[in-house]
């Protein structure tokens, strides 16, 4: 069964179709895995009751012949999407006793396709982070090293969970959230696959919100097929979310080898090759962007030169909405309550002991950037710096096709390297934020190993296109995982 668990998540369907094997066994299979794999602090909940209810659900789809098109597929759920009768905590002391009585779209949409919940994945605190450091149940380990002391390297963040459990067979896919690169940096961080749409392409309803105009939700996968797959089931116009844009899905699947790379532009940004960047990430990325020359494609220097200012107004931008979003946590409705004497003491208490470092130091950040006084010299400016990386990506897309540039400036460093220098920490997203930013899709595909202190660890180059390019992006991928060898994570053992 354990090279089950390594098949695709494309593969392991076309053999539940074929009824050589059953949904209930895939997820007794997946579940043992989870449970093997649990020093890794992926999974903060494994849902084994449901797992096996949706398990028996989709063998009797199978049976009558009206199986759904992800049928007793296991995934993984990032926990700020909420499952009705399912914990959802988004890692964060605040949510510890919360049970929603509704569902999230992304998540009724993968019930509704017929896949199994294998549980609720860790996080950075309400989606705060870049290294999976900050959940307030413990960081999330990365399956590529050693989880000894000392040893031990970060999965990336907020989507850590996600990405550690599909990196280590933990389940086929799992869903995550992109506010300025959580599914772009673990995925590279992780050596899987992470795509992050176009703002609006997914419902963001029933998600714990972190900064609204950024959060979009997407999906890991261990293949360009897996992930076209998985987005294509959660895409979507929804009455429930008026920042969805209504428009058709695409049969990406259907469309991944319809692709010509003759006269295909590929455009790298200068700004994303500075001398801050890991040399062998380089590179890697380089000798990628060649192999693509090599079947015809134009490649071509491109400038965005507000990209070095894209990370400062991002922390502006973002922590402002998270302040504001975050001001509903007062332990008057639900979650975390600590009562005081009197209304504003129990409203201290409760944020005080509910939230971690992190999300205090953004609130108290978004709350300085909009306070009288400040609001035109911190948010205005940043918003009007958003606007700039918006219109030069536009700029940029008149020109070239497609972009290609690292996902991350640096490999996955080691658990606390970073932990008390948060302006370091933040740097990590400077490849993912401007896409963000803008609005872009983003998607990043393993494209090599590196080797540091005796550690083989994953390289991702990441594609950015321009909005509801999200299949171009997945062709692409798709064209790279054919050109070189199959890229598949170790299979730990835990």
């Amino acid at each position: 069964m354990q090279s089950i668990l390594q098949l695709s998540a494309t593969e392991v369907l076309a053999k539940l179709r074929a009824k050589e094997l059953s949904a209930t066994e895939l997820a007794k299979a997946t579940l043992a895995r989870a449970r093997a794999v649990a020093p890794l602090n992926a999974y903060l909940e494994i849902t084994e009751a449901k797992a096996l209810e949706q398990a028996a659900a989709a063998d009797a789809a199978y049976a009558a012949g009206n199986a759904g098109p992800l049928a007793g597929l296991p995934l993984g759920i990032k926990d700020l999407f909420c499952t009705q009768g399912i914990k959802t905590t988004a890692a964060s002391k605040m949510l510890a006793p919360f049970v929603p009585a509704y569902e999230s779209t992304v998540t009724q949409k993968l019930w509704a396709a017929g896949a199994v919940n294998i549980g609720k994945l860790n996080m950075d605190e309400f989606a705060m982070g870049g290294s999976g450091e900050n959940s307030a149940f413990g960081p999330t380990l990365n399956p590529w090293a050693s989880l000894e002391k000392g040893h031990a390297r970060v999965p990336g963040g907020s989507s850590s969970g996600s990405a550690a459990a599909v990196a280590a067979y933990a389940c086929f896919g799992a869903t995550g959230s992109d506010t300025g690169g959580s599914i772009r940096q673990p995925a590279s961080f992780t050596g899987t696959v992470g795509i992050k749409p176009t703002y609006g392409r997914c419902s963001r309803y029933g998600m714990v919100a972190f900064a609204s105009s950024l959060d979009q939700a997407g999906m890991f996968a261990r293949t360009t097929q897996d992930a076209a797959l998985l987005l294509q089931t959660i895409a979507g116009h929804d009455e429930k979310d008026s920042t969805s844009a209504p428009l058709e899905v695409p049969n990406w699947v259907a469309d991944l080898k319809n692709i010509n790379l003759k006269g295909l532009k590929i455009g790298l940004p200068k700004e994303y090759f500075i001398e801050a960047l890991n040399p062998t990430i380089k590179a890697a990325v380089l000798a990628a962007t060649q192999r693509f020359a090599a079947e015809g494609a134009e490649v071509v220097e491109v400038s965005l030169p507000s990209t070095p200012s894209a990370v400062a107004a991002y922390y502006i931008v973002a922590p402002a909405e998270a302040a504001s979003n975050l001001a509903r946590y007062d332990g008057m409705r639900y979650g975390l309550r600590v009562a005081g004497n009197g209304l504003i003491e129990t409203y201290t208490n409760s944020r005080s002991a509910g939230f971690g470092d992190e999300v205090k130091r953004r609130i108290m950040v978004g709350n300085y950037a909009l306070s009288s006084g400040y609001y035109d010299a911190y948010y205005t400016k940043a918003m009007q710096v958003r606007t700039l990386i918006a219109n030069e990506f536009d700029a940029v897309f008149k020109q070239v096709d497609v972009l290609f540039c690292p996902t991350a400036p640096s490999l996955p460093f080691k658990i606390g390297a970073k932990a008390n220098d948060p302006v370091s920490l933040y740097l990590e997203d400077a490849f993912t934020i401007p896409a963000s930013m803008a609005g872009l899709p983003g998607l990043s595909v393993p494209c090599g190993t590196a080797q540091e202190d005796g550690v083989t660890l994953p390289i991702g180059l990441q594609l950015i296109g321009p909005r509801w390019a999200e299949g171009k992006l997945l062709q692409l991928a798709h064209a790279w995982e054919t050109m070189r060898r199959p890229f598949a994570t170790p299979f730990t053992n835990y």
